[in-house]
């Protein structure tokens, strides 16, 4: 997930919409197989992507590719045998709530790296326990629209605090920091860069979307900031001048202490702005 500043989703059952996405300027695609096929249509949705996805993975330098599964137990089931195989970015697991699941869903996909989406009251409580249930979870991600209806709220407090507490399981688990929720509004685009970057101030990096109008915003809020890079830099070289007097602190110009702690944010700035300049 390093450096993948949007996330772009796209109904499985309209591949003219995925071959589009995939010549678009989101970083990455996510196809959708839950939310935007309705019940009648999954199966046909199914066989139609595992039929086609083999084709579109093996082409050269394509972006990469997600697929946002249905829930487990029921017909997530079914999709996840159906993909078993290919060489996905990775796979989507909606409204993850119980570990054994999870671990039940990395046995049917070897190697194929595991985002899991807390959406749910019952999943925000174990978001913890979620995140490290398996070694092929490399990321946790928050569904606010879900998770809101189950609370009976949406309110930006409540969401601050849901989006914290998938920050910190993240974190403590190793994984990166999480995408951001999908955000409804298409027309508002001012609205969405705000809220962009109070997720971006909050440690979230990158952000799914639900239409390419979305796309240069969050791609804009993300995209590696020249003075950020410069002073990350700096931080590096300082702590280089630091190691040769034998001391792993020192002043800044500002006049405040660095430590290790600096030079790890600083890595952490100049490995995402690569990933970035990468695509």
């Amino acid at each position: 997930m390093n450096g993948i500043r949007s996330w772009l989703y796209v109904p499985a059952a309209q591949p003219h919409r995925v071959a589009k996405a995939l010549s678009g300027d989101a970083d990455a695609v996510v196809i959708d197989l839950e939310d935007s096929v309705p019940a009648a249509g999954k199966a046909a949705a199914r066989d139609l992507l595992a039929g086609t996805l083999g084709d579109v993975l093996a082409a050269p330098g394509h972006k990469p590719v997600a697929v946002r599964v249905n829930a487990l137990p029921g017909p997530g089931a079914d999709d996840l045998r159906a993909l078993s195989g290919l060489p996905l970015t990775a796979v989507r697991l909606p409204k993850t709530e119980d570990p054994g699941e999870v671990r039940r869903a990395a046995d049917l996909l070897p190697g194929v790296d595991l985002h899991l989406l807390v959406e749910s009251a019952l999943g925000l409580r174990r978001c913890f326990e979620l995140a490290g249930c398996a070694p092929s979870v490399r990321a946790l991600l928050l569904g606010e629209g879900d998770l809101s209806r189950d609370l009976g709220s949406g309110h930006p407090a409540i969401m601050d605090a849901a989006r914290f507490r998938v920050l910190l399981a993240a974190r403590a688990a190793g994984l990166p920091a999480p995408s951001l929720s999908v955000f409804r509004s298409l027309d508002d685009l001012d609205a969405l860069r705000a809220d962009t970057l109070r997720g971006k101030d909050l440690g979230f990096f990158g952000r799914s979307v639900v239409h390419p109008r979305q796309v240069p915003v969050v791609n804009a809020v993300f995209a590696p900031d020249p003075a950020e890079i410069a002073e990350a830099r700096a931080v590096l070289a300082a702590a280089a001048d630091a190691g040769t007097r034998g001391t792993a602190a020192w002043r800044t110009a500002d006049g405040e202490i660095a430590d290790l702690a600096a030079v790890r944010a600083a890595e952490d700035v100049l490995a995402r702005a690569a990933g970035t300049e990468d695509r």
